[in-house]
């Protein structure tokens, strides 16, 4: 099964996002202009990554302000 590609509403409506998808039990990612590299994952793997960066554990990574 695969489903359509989400992006936050946080982000701008060019090709400057992550983009995310559920297809057959994994959690698959990319950037919107680099649609030919795909990250799968598990979803506990994404859940556990999404607590981090709520939790502001990869806040130093980001260098602009939103």
């Amino acid at each position: 099964m695969t489903s359509t590609w989400r992006k936050s509403s946080f982000s701008e409506a060019n090709l400057n996002c992550v983009e995310v998808r559920a297809v057959d039990g994994l959690i698959e990612l990319r950037e919107s202009d680099e649609g030919d590299v795909i990250v799968r994952t598990t979803p506990l793997k994404f859940a556990k990554f999404l607590q981090g960066a709520k939790a502001g554990e990869f806040d130093h990574l980001i260098t602009t302000s939103a």
